[in-house]
């Protein structure tokens, strides 16, 4: 069963509705990230304070790159879905199992090709 496509419409609407509200998490929190990332090179404070605040802007600019990067990946899996294509392997077009997209339910690889993937990396 852990192998087994992904091929019944229960399992893709399913699929839909975890992308839609991971997506809505993430829309949430990058709309909150932004208000709270704060100006780097403020001429406020001491220096340990201006190095701490542009730190803090650094941090949160990467974790709203990443968080950018996931939510693409996600709408990309919901017009796979729209297109019939979800649960395909980009690469070698074999069935994506159902424990791959368990835990990533945005995959665009089986585990096979997403593993020689990181190791031509």
């Amino acid at each position: 069963m852990i192998g087994e496509p992904v091929a019944r419409a229960r399992d893709l609407q399913r699929y839909e509705r975890l992308l839609v509200e991971k997506r809505r998490e993430l829309s949430s929190a990058l709309g909150e990230a932004q208000s709270r990332v704060p100006a780097a090179g403020g001429l406020e404070g001491d220096l340990v304070e201006q190095a701490n605040a542009d730190e803090e802007a650094e941090v949160q600019i990467r974790l709203h790159q990443t968080d950018g990067r996931l939510l693409r990946a996600i709408e990309e899996a919901l017009a796979r879905i729209r297109q019939g294509t979800y649960a395909v392997c980009e690469i070698c077009k074999q069935p994506i199992s159902k424990a791959r997209l368990e835990a990533v339910p945005w995959a665009r690889h089986c585990r096979k090709c997403k593993e020689l993937e990181h190791s031509a990396a």
